[in-house]
């Protein structure tokens, strides 16, 4: 990090908002101290005071003084470690095959690839004609185009079907508002067609000329419009094709497998429509596949005279259905797969010959081959307790190669082709781990804690083999446990840098994912929220009665909704932890649960409950870690966000932090860094990004007297 300078006399923010003092080593400034200023607000005869509201804008220069003097004071509190930060990212990057390249697939006559070149934090797109051994065309060198820009993010890249355009969207700031643009493949030139504010993503008709495109709302970021725009057109005269008016759902337009169909897709957490058209007739109108029910979810994939429906339509874990092209209402459905109590239908993947089946049991991934003209089926062996697996890109229906994924907690990403007629499979990748990374030296399993209720909650495991399992390992456990989303095991390189320490890494697959199926998400939402925090506390008190760690030296570590995590777990139990790492926390529920203008709230009352409602407000209240804050002691305390963090905006965490510096007991450390450059996702270049991680492990080994 660098040093920066602060006079020595005590620094008055002429605002008089608040107040920093330091002197001129910056070792030896104060925690910057939030003035409150009092709002009240009042909803069901309620009314809490929130000292710390004023946060709530980031054009104001007295919001940025305040966050950069966090900056500094965590950069101060920090600045011991600088040596051992520069010595973990080195050792991190250095594990990491600078120029590297994905493994080709094929599409529509060309060979699409993206490669890494040494010392370059951005993909290079590129294609070869026929075959790998033609000529390179490089589509998109985004180092080149990320020159003069702190943040840059390509997405939605798309070529159009005759091979000779590309659509692709970019965003520069990081609040995912992508400007679409139109590249000619054959000229290099990039046309005038520039669109802003979209998801980045383009669906072309099938006459090269035509794509349709998803507009957002610019205050909310709601993805809600779609346009049909015609290539040399300004965009302001582009017809609107549909408008999502219901504020819960969000919408967005893609191509079918079998480019036969465009589909519009409107979603919120508890119901789906779909739209189709006929790609060939981009001026023909969409057509309803199912009317929405609340309640009623389902996904659309096309072959044949078929629509393929997963659906959870009297299926709590989903089942498969088909219906005919021409007949697309409920009442047509048939079933192809039915529901199981014990399996989750993940999704499918359609070939000529052969359905693949992406399924869940008892938490772990399966992927399931059956045979059209048969129907004979069967499973891909896995051997290790502990993994992931999972269906990668298959553009194509007509082969019998199945591309797929595979890692595990001590395997690196590995890329295979596998034929389903044969069932032999060929490795085509594996992620290359640099210096001397050898997967014998770890170990994994599976743990199950048991929580208050008697339920067992699953954990994913993994530590260096020869470390005694005494209770005096130190040990980090991650968790989620929202939206359905599920923390897979995957591996990580940059992991290493903890179980090399001695660390052991620990996933709590809590209640409020889909890790045991459908029952296990709806057991961790909405008036049932609390379980996942209590799942958490449970498996952090298991790793201490099973001698993994103890007390002293257990983490915790969660991101955005894992953040909220973070923020429920120390008001809940905070002697169970030395230190826990919030990333972009979504601590402040109820405030911006109310606010409509904010993203992502209107889509999300099925999934946390709508305050409005008084039972939804009560509960929501009840763990909502910004207004649980009291007098007690908490652990030493990492929280990180992003100035144009667009999921959770950055005035949570700040706001946290302050409530959390006036009212906690102790003198554990309390920091709060925020990216000034930079969104949700952190860094957006390649290497970049490491530094956050190697800032948050550095924090970690502060705590624990570790230096090297």
């Amino acid at each position: 990090m660098k040093n920066r300078k602060l006079l020595n006399v005590s620094v008055i923010i002429f605002f008089g908002l608040f107040m920093i003092t330091g002197c001129k080593n910056t070792e030896n400034i104060q925690p910057p101290d939030a003035m409150k200023k009092p709002k009240e607000l009042t909803i069901h005869g309620d009314t809490r005071i929130d000292n710390y509201y004023w946060l709530n804008d980031r054009e104001n220069p007295e919001v940025i003084e305040y966050l950069e003097a966090e900056n500094r004071y965590t950069e101060s509190v920090l600045k011991p470690t600088e040596d051992l930060q520069e010595k973990l990212f080195e050792e991190m990057k250095s594990r990491i095959k600078e120029t590297d390249q994905s493994v080709p697939y094929f599409f529509n006559g060309y060979y699409y690839y993206s490669r890494y070149e040494e010392g370059k934090e951005y993909p290079i797109y590129c294609r070869k004609k026929g075959t790998l051994d033609a000529n390179e065309e490089v589509m998109l060198n985004v180092n080149e185009m990320a020159k003069g820009h702190n943040y840059y993010q390509v997405n939605g890249i798309n070529v159009s079907p005759d091979n000779k355009l590309l659509a692709f969207g970019v965003d520069t700031v990081s609040r995912r508002k992508y400007t679409i643009h139109i590249k000619n493949l054959e000229t290099g030139e990039i046309l005038s067609d520039n669109i802003p504010l979209t998801t980045g993503s383009a669906a072309w008709a099938n006459d090269s000329k035509t794509f349709f495109y998803t507009q957002k709302d610019d205050i909310t970021l709601r993805s809600y419009k779609i346009f049909k725009h015609i290539l040399g057109e300004d965009f302001s005269t582009d017809k609107e094709i549909y408008h999502e008016e219901d504020e819960t759902f969000s919408t967005g337009i893609y191509k079918s497998k079998s480019q036969n169909y465009l589909l519009i897709s409107s979603y919120s957490t508890l119901s789906n429509e779909y739209r189709f058209m006929e790609a060939n007739n981009p001026d023909g109108d969409f057509k309803i596949i199912q009317p929405r029910e609340r309640g009623l979810e389902y996904e659309v994939e096309h072959f044949g005279d078929y629509f393929y429906i997963k659906t959870n339509l009297n299926a709590k874990n989903f089942r498969l259905m088909r219906t005919p092209v021409h007949k697309t209402t409920k009442e047509n459905w048939e079933e192809v797969i039915p529901h199981r109590e014990d399996v989750f239908l993940k999704g499918i993947e359609i070939f000529k010959n052969y359905l693949v089946v992406q399924e869940r049991s008892n938490g772990l991934n399966n992927i399931r081959i059956i045979n059209w003209e048969t129907n004979d089926d069967y499973y891909i062996d896995f051997d290790e307790e502990v993994y992931m697996a999972y269906v990668s890109t298959n553009p194509d229906f007509d082969t019998d190669v199945l591309r797929f994924g595979y890692t595990s907690l001590t395997t690196p990403s590995s890329t295979y082709d596998y034929n389903m007629k044969t069932r032999e499979r060929e490795l085509k990748k594996q992620q290359e781990v640099l210096g001397d990374f050898d997967p014998s030296n770890y170990e994994t399993k599976r743990l199950w804690a048991t929580a208050d209720d008697g339920t067992k909650i699953p954990m994913s495991i993994v530590y260096r083999k020869g470390i005694k399992l005494d209770g005096n390992n130190p040990a980090l456990l991650y968790g989620y446990g929202s939206y359905g989303i599920t923390m897979d095991p995957y591996f990580s390189s940059i992991r290493l840098s903890l179980l090399d320490r001695g660390f052991v890494y620990a996933i709590a697959h809590i209640r409020g994912s889909q890790y045991l199926g459908r029952q296990w998400y709806e057991d961790g939402k909405l008036l049932k929220k609390m379980n996942t925090f209590t799942d958490f506390n449970d498996c952090a008190k298991y790793l201490i009665e099973q001698n993994y760690t103890n007390p002293d030296k257990l983490f915790a570590m969660g991101g955005s909704a894992g953040g909220l995590l973070m923020g429920a777990i120390v008001n809940l139990q905070p002697e169970l932890y030395k230190g826990v790492v919030a990333a972009v926390p979504f601590v402040d529920v109820v405030t911006t649960m109310l606010d409509e203008t904010i993203p992502l709230t209107t889509s999300e009352f099925d999934e946390w409950g709508n305050p409005k409602v008084k039972e939804y407000y009560d509960y929501m209240l009840s763990y909502s870690p910004y207004d649980q804050v009291k007098a007690q002691d908490y652990p030493a305390m990492l929280v990180t966000t992003g100035l144009h963090d667009s999921q959770v905006q950055y005035w949570e965490p700040a706001k946290w932090v302050a409530k959390l510096r006036d009212v906690k007991t102790d003198d554990n450390v309390l920091l709060l860094h925020t990216n000034m450059k930079a969104g949700h996702g952190g860094a957006s270049g390649r290497f970049e990004a490491l530094r956050e991680t190697a800032m948050e492990y550095a924090f970690i080994f502060q705590q624990l007297g570790i230096k090297e």
